[in-house]
Protein backbone atom coordinates (compact mmCIF):
# COMPACT_ATOMS: atom_id res chain seq x y z
CA UNK A 1 0.00 0.00 0.00
CA UNK A 2 0.77 3.47 -1.05
CA UNK A 3 0.44 5.36 2.49
CA UNK A 4 0.13 9.36 1.78
CA UNK A 5 -1.89 11.53 4.37
CA UNK A 6 -5.40 12.50 3.89
CA UNK A 7 -6.54 15.47 6.12
CA UNK A 8 -9.52 17.28 6.52
CA UNK A 9 -9.50 20.29 9.23
CA UNK A 10 -8.00 18.64 12.41
CA UNK A 11 -8.42 15.03 11.11
CA UNK A 12 -5.82 12.95 9.70
CA UNK A 13 -7.35 9.30 8.66
CA UNK A 14 -4.44 7.84 7.84
CA UNK A 15 -0.93 6.87 9.64
CA UNK A 16 1.98 6.02 8.04
CA UNK A 17 3.54 2.37 9.90
CA UNK A 18 7.62 3.34 9.14
CA UNK A 19 6.89 7.43 9.80
CA UNK A 20 5.48 6.74 13.36
CA UNK A 21 8.26 3.99 14.22
CA UNK A 22 10.75 7.00 13.38
CA UNK A 23 8.86 9.33 15.53
CA UNK A 24 9.30 7.11 18.17
CA UNK A 25 12.58 6.16 17.60
CA UNK A 26 13.61 9.80 17.20
CA UNK A 27 12.14 10.49 20.97
CA UNK A 28 14.22 7.49 22.28
CA UNK A 29 17.27 8.74 20.66
CA UNK A 30 17.13 12.34 22.51
CA UNK A 31 16.65 10.36 25.91
CA UNK A 32 19.67 8.32 24.95
CA UNK A 33 21.53 11.07 24.04
CA UNK A 34 21.55 12.67 27.15
CA UNK A 35 23.15 9.76 29.01
CA UNK A 36 21.25 9.54 31.81
CA UNK A 37 22.23 8.37 34.93
CA UNK A 38 19.09 6.70 36.23
CA UNK A 39 19.55 3.14 35.22
CA UNK A 40 19.82 2.21 38.81
CA UNK A 41 17.59 3.96 40.86
CA UNK A 42 13.26 3.89 40.78
CA UNK A 43 10.60 3.65 39.41
CA UNK A 44 11.74 0.79 37.93
CA UNK A 45 7.95 -1.13 37.01
CA UNK A 46 5.90 1.48 35.41
CA UNK A 47 1.97 1.52 33.99
CA UNK A 48 0.96 4.29 31.65
CA UNK A 49 -2.86 4.58 31.45
CA UNK A 50 -2.71 6.33 27.87
CA UNK A 51 0.33 5.06 26.75
CA UNK A 52 -0.09 5.70 22.32
CA UNK A 53 0.39 9.34 21.96
CA UNK A 54 1.19 12.60 23.05
CA UNK A 55 2.62 12.98 26.62
CA UNK A 56 1.39 9.67 27.55
CA UNK A 57 4.03 7.82 25.09
CA UNK A 58 6.99 10.64 25.57
CA UNK A 59 6.67 9.56 29.28
CA UNK A 60 6.94 6.00 28.63
CA UNK A 61 10.06 6.16 26.51
CA UNK A 62 11.18 8.70 29.07
CA UNK A 63 10.65 5.96 32.04
CA UNK A 64 11.92 2.76 29.75
CA UNK A 65 15.18 5.00 28.47
CA UNK A 66 15.71 7.29 31.07
CA UNK A 67 15.27 4.66 34.20
CA UNK A 68 15.31 1.17 32.38
CA UNK A 69 11.90 0.75 33.58
CA UNK A 70 9.85 -1.96 32.33
CA UNK A 71 6.74 -1.01 30.99
CA UNK A 72 3.18 -1.67 31.07
CA UNK A 73 0.88 0.36 28.59
CA UNK A 74 -2.76 0.89 28.30
CA UNK A 75 -4.69 2.40 25.39
CA UNK A 76 -7.30 2.06 22.59
CA UNK A 77 -6.35 2.09 18.93
CA UNK A 78 -7.20 0.90 16.45
CA UNK A 79 -5.83 -2.11 14.26
CA UNK A 80 -4.84 -2.13 10.54
CA UNK A 81 -7.37 -4.08 7.90
CA UNK A 82 -6.43 -4.78 4.52
CA UNK A 83 -7.32 -1.41 3.22
CA UNK A 84 -6.89 0.85 5.77
CA UNK A 85 -3.91 1.60 7.95
CA UNK A 86 -3.74 1.85 11.71
CA UNK A 87 -4.28 4.95 13.82
CA UNK A 88 -0.92 6.56 14.93
CA UNK A 89 -1.39 5.32 18.70
CA UNK A 90 -1.40 1.50 17.02
CA UNK A 91 1.93 1.81 15.27
CA UNK A 92 3.27 3.99 17.89
CA UNK A 93 2.64 1.47 20.76
CA UNK A 94 4.19 -1.47 18.65
CA UNK A 95 7.45 0.24 17.65
CA UNK A 96 7.62 1.01 20.55
CA UNK A 97 7.40 -2.39 22.12
CA UNK A 98 9.78 -3.45 19.06
CA UNK A 99 12.30 -0.91 20.15
CA UNK A 100 12.11 -1.77 23.78
CA UNK A 101 12.97 -5.42 23.27
CA UNK A 102 15.81 -4.24 21.08
CA UNK A 103 17.39 -2.57 24.04
CA UNK A 104 16.61 -6.03 26.94
CA UNK A 105 13.31 -3.69 28.16
CA UNK A 106 10.40 -5.16 28.98
CA UNK A 107 7.38 -4.07 27.79
CA UNK A 108 3.69 -5.18 26.93
CA UNK A 109 0.76 -2.88 25.23
CA UNK A 110 -2.89 -3.87 25.89
CA UNK A 111 -5.14 -2.13 23.78
CA UNK A 112 -8.12 -2.15 25.55
CA UNK A 113 -10.87 0.66 26.83
CA UNK A 114 -9.37 1.69 30.09
CA UNK A 115 -12.53 2.76 31.22
CA UNK A 116 -13.59 -0.67 31.69
CA UNK A 117 -13.12 -3.01 34.89
CA UNK A 118 -12.44 -5.57 32.69
CA UNK A 119 -9.70 -3.89 30.92
CA UNK A 120 -8.24 -3.22 34.81
CA UNK A 121 -8.38 -6.55 35.48
CA UNK A 122 -6.34 -7.88 32.56
CA UNK A 123 -3.80 -5.19 33.44
CA UNK A 124 -3.66 -6.48 37.04
CA UNK A 125 -3.19 -10.34 35.96
CA UNK A 126 -0.12 -8.95 33.58
CA UNK A 127 1.33 -6.91 36.63
CA UNK A 128 1.02 -9.99 38.51
CA UNK A 129 2.62 -12.63 36.01
CA UNK A 130 5.15 -10.56 34.51
CA UNK A 131 5.91 -7.29 36.54
CA UNK A 132 5.29 -8.59 40.49
CA UNK A 133 4.37 -4.75 41.54
CA UNK A 134 4.60 -1.67 39.94
CA UNK A 135 6.16 1.30 41.48
CA UNK A 136 4.72 4.01 39.35
CA UNK A 137 1.24 5.05 37.81
CA UNK A 138 1.51 7.87 34.82
CA UNK A 139 -2.66 8.60 34.19
CA UNK A 140 -2.48 10.12 30.25
CA UNK A 141 -5.80 9.01 29.65
CA UNK A 142 -7.62 12.12 26.81
CA UNK A 143 -10.32 10.90 25.17
CA UNK A 144 -13.79 11.90 23.84
CA UNK A 145 -16.38 9.46 25.48
CA UNK A 146 -16.40 7.09 28.34
CA UNK A 147 -18.19 3.86 27.88
CA UNK A 148 -19.03 2.38 31.64
CA UNK A 149 -19.50 -1.12 32.47
CA UNK A 150 -23.43 -0.92 32.40
CA UNK A 151 -23.36 0.05 28.77
CA UNK A 152 -23.92 3.95 29.86
CA UNK A 153 -21.65 6.23 27.68
CA UNK A 154 -20.87 9.93 28.30
CA UNK A 155 -19.25 11.98 26.48
CA UNK A 156 -17.21 15.12 26.68
CA UNK A 157 -17.88 18.89 25.56
CA UNK A 158 -15.28 21.32 25.15
CA UNK A 159 -17.12 24.50 25.96
CA UNK A 160 -16.61 27.57 27.67
CA UNK A 161 -19.23 28.58 30.51
CA UNK A 162 -20.95 31.88 31.50
CA UNK A 163 -21.20 33.26 28.29
CA UNK A 164 -19.82 32.39 24.64
CA UNK A 165 -16.28 33.21 23.85
CA UNK A 166 -15.82 34.78 20.72
CA UNK A 167 -11.96 35.05 19.59
CA UNK A 168 -9.68 34.70 16.66
CA UNK A 169 -9.31 31.57 15.70
CA UNK A 170 -7.22 29.43 12.81
CA UNK A 171 -9.18 27.69 9.76
CA UNK A 172 -7.01 24.86 9.77
CA UNK A 173 -8.56 23.86 5.69
CA UNK A 174 -8.11 27.32 4.45
CA UNK A 175 -4.91 28.62 6.81
CA UNK A 176 -7.23 32.10 7.53
CA UNK A 177 -7.23 33.76 10.42
CA UNK A 178 -11.26 34.31 11.68
CA UNK A 179 -14.01 34.71 14.14
CA UNK A 180 -14.37 32.07 16.17
CA UNK A 181 -17.14 31.49 18.50
CA UNK A 182 -16.97 28.82 21.84
CA UNK A 183 -20.62 27.73 22.73
CA UNK A 184 -21.73 27.50 27.03
CA UNK A 185 -22.42 24.39 28.30
CA UNK A 186 -25.07 23.31 29.71
CA UNK A 187 -24.90 22.12 33.08
CA UNK A 188 -25.19 17.96 31.85
CA UNK A 189 -22.70 19.01 29.37
CA UNK A 190 -20.44 19.52 32.70
CA UNK A 191 -21.05 16.75 34.47
CA UNK A 192 -20.62 14.41 31.53
CA UNK A 193 -16.91 15.76 31.14
CA UNK A 194 -16.33 15.60 34.32
CA UNK A 195 -17.32 11.93 34.46
CA UNK A 196 -14.80 11.67 30.97
CA UNK A 197 -12.09 13.98 31.31
CA UNK A 198 -12.23 14.02 35.45
CA UNK A 199 -10.23 11.96 38.36
CA UNK A 200 -12.60 8.86 38.58
CA UNK A 201 -11.34 6.86 36.72
CA UNK A 202 -7.75 7.35 38.00
CA UNK A 203 -9.00 6.67 41.05
CA UNK A 204 -10.54 3.51 40.38
CA UNK A 205 -7.38 2.51 38.66
CA UNK A 206 -5.43 3.10 41.70
CA UNK A 207 -8.11 1.67 44.14
CA UNK A 208 -8.29 -1.89 41.70
CA UNK A 209 -4.17 -1.87 41.77
CA UNK A 210 -4.45 -1.38 45.55
CA UNK A 211 -6.78 -4.05 46.47
CA UNK A 212 -5.19 -6.60 43.78
CA UNK A 213 -2.06 -6.09 45.86
CA UNK A 214 0.11 -4.94 42.75
CA UNK A 215 0.97 -1.19 44.13
CA UNK A 216 4.20 -0.91 45.91
CA UNK A 217 4.38 1.12 48.91
CA UNK A 218 5.87 4.45 48.38
CA UNK A 219 4.01 3.87 44.66
CA UNK A 220 3.86 7.14 43.28
CA UNK A 221 1.40 8.35 40.47
CA UNK A 222 1.11 11.63 38.07
CA UNK A 223 -1.99 12.41 35.89
CA UNK A 224 -1.18 14.95 32.94
CA UNK A 225 -3.20 18.33 33.29
CA UNK A 226 -3.42 21.53 31.49
CA UNK A 227 -5.35 25.04 32.26
CA UNK A 228 -3.38 27.45 30.25
CA UNK A 229 -2.58 31.28 31.11
CA UNK A 230 -5.67 33.45 32.05
CA UNK A 231 -5.52 34.40 27.97
CA UNK A 232 -6.87 30.89 27.47
CA UNK A 233 -8.76 31.01 30.34
CA UNK A 234 -12.60 30.64 28.68
CA UNK A 235 -11.11 28.00 26.98
CA UNK A 236 -9.76 26.18 29.90
CA UNK A 237 -10.10 26.74 33.02
CA UNK A 238 -13.49 28.54 32.80
CA UNK A 239 -14.55 25.98 30.36
CA UNK A 240 -15.74 22.20 30.54
CA UNK A 241 -11.81 21.14 30.98
CA UNK A 242 -11.61 23.27 33.91
CA UNK A 243 -14.17 21.56 35.75
CA UNK A 244 -12.87 18.53 34.83
CA UNK A 245 -9.07 18.91 36.00
CA UNK A 246 -10.41 20.88 39.11
CA UNK A 247 -11.52 17.46 39.90
CA UNK A 248 -8.22 15.51 38.67
CA UNK A 249 -6.52 17.89 41.35
CA UNK A 250 -8.97 16.73 43.77
CA UNK A 251 -8.71 13.43 43.54
CA UNK A 252 -4.75 13.80 43.50
CA UNK A 253 -5.50 14.82 47.73
CA UNK A 254 -8.49 12.00 47.78
CA UNK A 255 -5.64 8.91 46.30
CA UNK A 256 -2.90 10.43 48.94
CA UNK A 257 -5.41 10.24 51.50
CA UNK A 258 -7.45 6.96 50.74
CA UNK A 259 -4.03 5.04 50.14
CA UNK A 260 -1.77 5.85 53.41
CA UNK A 261 -1.77 2.92 54.77
CA UNK A 262 0.60 2.14 51.59
CA UNK A 263 2.27 5.56 51.76
CA UNK A 264 0.86 6.22 48.07
CA UNK A 265 1.52 9.57 46.72
CA UNK A 266 -0.33 11.19 43.95
CA UNK A 267 0.23 15.04 42.25
CA UNK A 268 -1.42 16.27 38.81
CA UNK A 269 1.29 17.29 36.57
CA UNK A 270 0.81 20.85 34.65
CA UNK A 271 1.89 20.65 31.31
CA UNK A 272 2.67 23.01 29.17
CA UNK A 273 0.23 23.84 25.64
CA UNK A 274 1.52 21.69 23.04
CA UNK A 275 0.38 20.58 19.35
CA UNK A 276 -1.23 16.49 19.98
CA UNK A 277 -3.87 14.53 18.65
CA UNK A 278 -6.29 15.88 21.95
CA UNK A 279 -5.23 19.61 21.73
CA UNK A 280 -5.67 20.11 18.22
CA UNK A 281 -9.46 19.25 18.47
CA UNK A 282 -9.89 22.20 20.96
CA UNK A 283 -11.96 24.64 19.14
CA UNK A 284 -9.54 28.21 19.37
CA UNK A 285 -6.90 25.96 20.95
CA UNK A 286 -4.59 26.18 17.65
CA UNK A 287 -3.95 29.59 17.09
CA UNK A 288 -2.79 29.95 20.55
CA UNK A 289 -0.71 27.20 20.74
CA UNK A 290 1.27 27.50 17.28
CA UNK A 291 1.79 31.39 18.84
CA UNK A 292 3.20 30.22 22.08
CA UNK A 293 5.49 27.67 20.10
CA UNK A 294 6.34 30.20 17.97
CA UNK A 295 7.32 32.91 21.00
CA UNK A 296 8.67 30.21 23.10
CA UNK A 297 11.33 29.14 20.41
CA UNK A 298 12.26 32.52 19.63
CA UNK A 299 13.32 32.94 23.57
CA UNK A 300 14.97 29.18 23.79
CA UNK A 301 12.48 27.87 26.18
CA UNK A 302 10.23 25.63 23.86
CA UNK A 303 9.92 21.99 25.06
CA UNK A 304 8.32 19.08 22.78
CA UNK A 305 6.84 15.95 24.58
CA UNK A 306 9.59 14.08 25.27
CA UNK A 307 11.65 16.81 26.43
CA UNK A 308 8.36 17.85 28.66
CA UNK A 309 8.75 14.08 30.12
CA UNK A 310 12.15 13.86 30.30
CA UNK A 311 12.32 16.86 32.56
CA UNK A 312 9.20 15.78 34.60
CA UNK A 313 10.94 12.21 35.70
CA UNK A 314 14.41 13.81 36.16
CA UNK A 315 13.79 17.18 37.47
CA UNK A 316 10.44 17.40 38.84
CA UNK A 317 9.72 13.92 39.77
CA UNK A 318 13.61 13.33 40.79
CA UNK A 319 14.23 9.85 41.84
CA UNK A 320 14.34 9.14 45.27
CA UNK A 321 13.50 12.54 46.63
CA UNK A 322 10.02 14.27 46.88
CA UNK A 323 8.40 15.74 43.51
CA UNK A 324 9.36 19.60 43.20
CA UNK A 325 5.50 21.00 43.42
CA UNK A 326 4.54 24.36 43.62
CA UNK A 327 2.20 25.83 47.05
CA UNK A 328 -0.83 23.65 45.48
CA UNK A 329 1.29 20.87 45.04
CA UNK A 330 1.29 20.72 41.73
CA UNK A 331 3.82 20.09 40.03
CA UNK A 332 4.91 22.80 37.28
CA UNK A 333 5.73 21.99 33.66
CA UNK A 334 3.84 25.02 31.90
CA UNK A 335 6.40 27.37 34.38
CA UNK A 336 8.26 28.10 30.83
CA UNK A 337 5.35 29.32 29.44
CA UNK A 338 3.27 31.24 31.67
CA UNK A 339 6.63 33.17 32.16
CA UNK A 340 5.35 37.32 32.37
CA UNK A 341 7.23 38.36 29.37
CA UNK A 342 6.26 35.21 27.44
CA UNK A 343 2.42 35.76 28.01
CA UNK A 344 3.00 38.95 26.84
CA UNK A 345 4.53 38.22 23.56
CA UNK A 346 2.12 35.26 23.03
CA UNK A 347 -0.81 38.30 23.69
CA UNK A 348 1.16 40.92 21.63
CA UNK A 349 0.95 38.18 18.78
CA UNK A 350 -2.65 37.18 19.39
CA UNK A 351 -3.81 40.91 18.77
CA UNK A 352 -1.49 41.70 15.77
CA UNK A 353 -2.37 38.54 13.84
CA UNK A 354 -3.98 38.26 10.46
CA UNK A 355 -4.16 35.92 7.68
CA UNK A 356 -1.56 37.76 6.08
CA UNK A 357 1.32 37.32 9.24
CA UNK A 358 0.02 34.36 10.44
CA UNK A 359 3.48 32.34 9.07
CA UNK A 360 5.54 35.08 11.09
CA UNK A 361 3.74 35.33 14.19
CA UNK A 362 2.34 31.65 14.43
CA UNK A 363 4.78 29.81 12.45
CA UNK A 364 1.98 27.74 10.13
CA UNK A 365 3.98 25.60 8.23
CA UNK A 366 6.25 24.33 11.61
CA UNK A 367 2.82 23.74 13.09
CA UNK A 368 1.96 21.97 9.91
CA UNK A 369 5.26 19.93 10.12
CA UNK A 370 4.61 18.99 13.87
CA UNK A 371 0.75 18.29 12.54
CA UNK A 372 1.96 15.99 9.91
CA UNK A 373 4.59 14.19 12.29
CA UNK A 374 2.07 12.96 14.87
CA UNK A 375 0.79 10.89 12.09
CA UNK A 376 4.15 9.43 10.70
CA UNK A 377 4.34 11.57 7.30
CA UNK A 378 6.82 14.12 6.74
CA UNK A 379 9.89 12.79 7.83
CA UNK A 380 13.05 13.75 5.50
CA UNK A 381 14.47 10.16 5.93
CA UNK A 382 11.21 8.20 5.14
CA UNK A 383 10.33 7.17 1.27
CA UNK A 384 6.40 7.64 1.07
CA UNK A 385 6.39 5.74 -2.46
CA UNK A 386 7.39 3.25 -1.43
CA UNK A 387 4.96 0.17 -1.02
CA UNK A 388 4.53 -0.32 2.85
CA UNK A 389 2.23 -3.07 4.51
CA UNK A 390 -0.30 -1.72 6.95
CA UNK A 391 0.34 -4.38 8.83
CA UNK A 392 3.63 -3.07 10.55
CA UNK A 393 5.30 -6.57 9.59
Amino acid sequence: MIIQPKVKGFLCSTAHPLGCEENVRRQINYVKSLNSDFAAVPPKKVLIVGCSTGYGLSARIAAAFGYGAATLGVCREKAPSENRTASPGWYNSKAFDKLASAEGLRSKTLNEDAFLTSTKNKAIEIIKEELGEIDMVIYSLAAPKRAMDDGTVYRSSLKTTGKPFISKDLNLETLEIVEGRMECATEKEIADSVKVMGGEDWYNWISMLSEAGVLKENAVTVAFSYLGPELTYPIYSHGTMGFAKKHLYETSFKITEDFSSLNIKAYVSMNKSMITQASIAIPLGPIYIAIAKKVMQSSGCYENCIQQMYRLLTEKMPPGKPPVVDKDNIIRLDDYELQPEIQEKISRNMERITTETAEELAGLSDYWLDFYNMFGFRFDNIDYSVDVSPFYE
